[in-house]
């Protein structure tokens, strides 16, 4: 394991381990981009915190998930199945990795000490959800999106899952659950958001104000706003859960892309623009944006994902994870 770094911004390199420090405003602390390349993880893609400074990370061109310390640098690779292809990873309280494994159509939970696999398959009935994205209720229910057109509920504790049909069909997408209580879906071929209630398991749908944008992801801020990506129009979209308003951005660029959002501790909002092959940081109180295009091109970061004072983006094109740094010691 090796990291590499990008040269950019105020093209300050410092010492080895190679980073970069990047002077986006006066007023704020330095950013630091690190890269570190996993070769064992192949097409590295969506990440979450992982206990210990660790992060977990998928490799959905080669049915893994990976457990990757930055501190030194190591690795463990934890195959997920034959013909695995897990897409989104999230943790539970207890740090354990759960994933939406499409490969092999069900949810995976892999232990955070023992890094046992285990496996909760969709009913037959349910084949080829292309499943997606999932999150946890208040409750402790993780609910899922497959892209097919499904969204749907797992048990944790009696092992019951259910699965229901979507809005619109085909589409569901990213998960988010708000600070209230509330979750929510994007459906990328419907171009709506969701929310589900939890009790009923009904949806209500929410139109973005933009025409089949292509709502892909979405993340939940402090004050209740669910930040959308959207694919299709190259914005970024908050809708108000409280106000029941919205308010819009299109990324800087050239037909910028979308793809994930993820909205940090400090509700500064991270997105990445596959047309840019960037990383993109939005602060909702300037509206401003700062870009981090990656040193190696087609670099195609998923979702996104972090913790205080960290983002965290898997480059799903290099096999390779990347680090923002956005705080100083103190």
């Amino acid at each position: 394991m090796h990291r590499r770094s990008l040269l950019q911004f105020g093209l300050v390199a410092l010492a080895a381990p190679l980073v970069v420090t990047r002077r986006a405003a006066a007023q704020e602390a330095p950013f630091t981009v690190t890269y570190f390349d996993i070769p064992a993880i192949k097409g590295s893609r969506d990440v979450t915190a992982a206990r210990h400074g660790r992060v977990w990370v998928n490799g959905q061109r080669n049915g893994t998930l990976g457990l990757f310390d930055p501190a030194d640098g190591s690795l463990k690779v934890i195959p997920l199945g034959e013909g695995a292809a897990p897409h989104g990873v999230i943790t539970d309280a207890e740090g354990a990795a759960w994933i939406t494994e499409g490969g092999q159509n069900a949810i995976a939970r892999v232990d955070p000490v023992s890094l046992k696999v285990d496996l909760f398959r969709l009913p037959a009935a349910r084949a080829n959800a292309n499943l997606n994205t999932a999150v946890f209720d208040g409750a402790g229910t993780l609910w899922f999106t497959g892209q097919n057109g499904i969204y749907g509920r797992f048990d944790p504790k009696t092992a019951r899952m259910d699965v229901f049909d979507a809005p619109r069909g085909r589409g569901p997408y990213g998960m988010t659950r708000t600070p209230s209580g509330e979750i929510w879906f994007a459906s990328l071929a419907g171009s709506y958001i969701g929310r589900i209630d939890t009790t009923t398991t009904a949806v209500e749908v929410v139109e973005p104000p933009t025409a089949n944008q292509g709502a892909r992801r979405v993340w939940a801020d402090s004050r209740n706003r669910v930040w959308v990506s959207e694919w299709n129009s190259g914005n970024v979209s908050a809708y108000d859960t409280v106000a029941k308003t919205w308010a819009t951005w299109k990324l800087p660029g050239e037909r910028p892309r979308t793809y994930s959002v993820y909205v940090d501790d400090r509700d500064k909002v991270w997105l990445t623009d596959f047309s840019a092959n960037a990383i993109v940081r939005f602060d909702p109180a300037t509206e401003t944006f700062t870009s981090f295009p990656s040193d190696r091109a087609g670099a195609n970061v998923r979702q996104m994902d972090g913790r205080p004072g960290e983002a965290w983006g898997g480059e799903s094109g290099q096999n390779r994870l990347v680090r923002i740094q956005t705080r100083t010691a103190a």
